[in-house]
């Protein structure tokens, strides 16, 4: 049983390595090679596609500027162009860059490819240049709470086509609709699709917490995919089944173009000509007579990665939010975390709330693992003395061990696998808590400024250790000299291990182990008594 039991924890601690390989800082992608091969993921896709006469579309804007239009919302600021009719950046007011007063807001899209800002439409067999100068129907726009409003920007091709982006704004949300829509002057059909881009530089700086996660996402076939930068240095990557939403993200914070009625075709993923990872983002297939015009709509969404206001994107936005293997245990362990969070107002003490929870709801469990340990340790001397009697027979020596057990109605696993049922929580807790925006910049008390980073002066994972040490020497064991000497090693292996992790993720180990105590405590005095 003990061996069993070191065996538990040696695959805990092997989980969380696993766990930094997998989530940790991207390693430097390796340059690409002259061709690029391209590998198709998911073939297939609806057409969906909204076609008029150009009679029934309204009037083309006549200004003829590409300045950039400012558009204030509540929620953001956000610069758009008049090249490609694209989205140069925007400003998330309720965000900031650091934990430090009068730090930046978060300025997103704003390091994308300047010759290729993020969400410029190109034109898939026709002649639409993803730099095309477009004039705008205004040159700012402020969009108060309750209010909605449109910025129109309108290409017109000498070949006898317009193109017109019209982006709708909600003045109390991150969602930005848009249509985009080709107007055929000319004596032919026109055929082709759409192309949106999203660009971003293809390596980020890794010692910024915030892209410790940072690639391509998108939602295709029911199923969330995600590719590092490193995924795509050497050969393109493209999906076009069932795409709902494609991205652009970080750990905190998401750049997406969504589908509106099956309106992402496919979506294809590459390191650009100018070094910048660049997602092409194409509608349906459309062909348009002369005299009509075709209407493609999108939402578009770039903001954080807050669970409940993804949600209210639709088309599985939140999707986004990835919380790994145990993402349905983890998302109601977030939802609790925002419940206690609404009545204390502080997320360290909703921590705590939810780790005494956990702690009583585990309860029988821990307390029949403790007690089963501490009768195996009563048992110590008679095993010690079968063993020495049945050396030479191993069998033998086994059969009495579990008449022994029988006899006193000891189960040898019962100490180690109601600890085993409880990893699934303890992982699903901590992927909700190092994942999770609420925590940015969170703060709990005294030294402790931001739950999302580590303790800037190592205080509490140091008394961590020393709690988990004390529950150490407090469980009862049957262990030789060298096998607690590996046990009581482990509280040094976990105080280094949690030196860089989330001072929040902290917090829920050490009340954990406090309250582990306080039980073992309570259970060594029943049982002697």
């Amino acid at each position: 049983m003990e061996k069993r039991t070191i065996l538990a924890v040696v695959l805990s601690i092997g989980v969380f390595y696993l766990f930094s390989f997998f989530y940790g800082p991207e390693k430097k992608a390796v340059a690409p090679t002259a061709s690029v091969p391209v590998k198709t993921e998911n073939v297939g896709a609806a057409p969906a596609v909204s076609v008029q006469t150009a009679a029934a579309t309204p009037p083309i804007a006549k200004t003829a500027s590409t300045a950039d239009v400012v558009v204030e919302t509540e929620r953001y600021t956000a610069v758009f162009s008049g090249y490609g009719a694209s989205l140069k950046s925007l400003t998330l007011k309720g965000f900031r860059e650091t934990n430090k007063p009068g730090a930046a807001q978060v300025k997103l899209l704003a390091n994308a490819d300047p010759a290729l800002p993020s969400f410029s439409t190109r034109g898939v067999g026709f002649a639409l240049s993803a730099q095309a100068a477009y004039s705008s129907n205004l040159s700012s726009l402020k969009v108060l709470a309750g209010e909605k409003k449109q910025l129109v920007f309108t290409y017109v091709d000498a070949q006898g086509f317009v193109v017109r982006k019209t982006y709708g704004f909600d003045g109390n949300g991150y969602g930005i609709s848009l249509e985009t829509q080709l107007v055929n002057n000319s004596a032919a059909p026109i055929a082709g699709s759409f192309q949106h881009l999203l660009t971003s530089p293809f390596e980020q700086n890794q010692s910024d917490k915030r892209y410790e996660t940072y690639g391509s996402s998108l939602y295709a076939d029911g199923s969330l995919h995600t590719d590092a930068p490193k995924n795509v240095t050497s050969a393109t990557k493209k999906y076009d089944k069932g795409v709902t939403w494609a991205a652009i993200n970080d750990k905190y914070f998401l750049s997406a173009l969504l589908s509106v009625n099956n309106s992402i075709a496919s979506v294809e993923l590459k390191k650009s000509a100018a070094g910048y990872l660049e997602s092409d983002i194409s509608t349906p297939a459309f062909s348009v007579a002369p005299g009509q015009a075709v209407t493609v709509s999108h939402k578009l969404f770039v903001g954080p990665k807050e669970i409940d206001i993804l949600k209210t994107q639709g088309s599985s936005l939140e999707q986004s939010l990835d919380l790994g293997w145990f993402s349905a245990l983890a998302k109601p362990m977030l939802y609790s975390l925002k419940f206690f969070y609404r009545y204390v107002g502080n997320y360290g003490i909703a921590i705590i709330i939810i780790t005494v929870i956990l702690k009583i709801f585990f309860f029988p469990l821990t307390h029949k693992s403790y007690k089963s340990m501490k009768e195996m340790g009563k048992l110590q001397p008679k095993m010690a003395a079968l063993k020495e009697k049945h050396k030479n027979d191993k069998d033998a020596m086994n059969r009495a061990v579990m008449e022994l057990y029988r006899d006193h109605k000891v189960n040898p696993l019962g100490g180690c696998l109601p600890m085993l049922v409880q990893i699934p929580v303890f992982f699903s807790l901590y992927k909700a808590l190092m994942y999770s925006i609420e925590l940015r910049h969170a703060p709990f008390m005294f030294w402790i400024t931001d739950l999302s980073d580590k303790d800037p002066y190592y205080v509490t994972p140091v008394i961590m250790g020393v709690t988990m040490f004390i529950q150490q020497k407090m469980t009862p064991s049957n262990m030789d000299e060298m096998q607690q000497k590996i046990m009581l090693g482990l509280p040094v292996i976990f105080t280094f291990m949690f030196l860089s992790f989330p001072s929040g993720l902290v917090l829920y180990w050490l009340i954990n182990n406090i309250l582990t105590i306080a039980q073992q405590a309570y259970i060594n005095k029943l049982v002697s008594d």
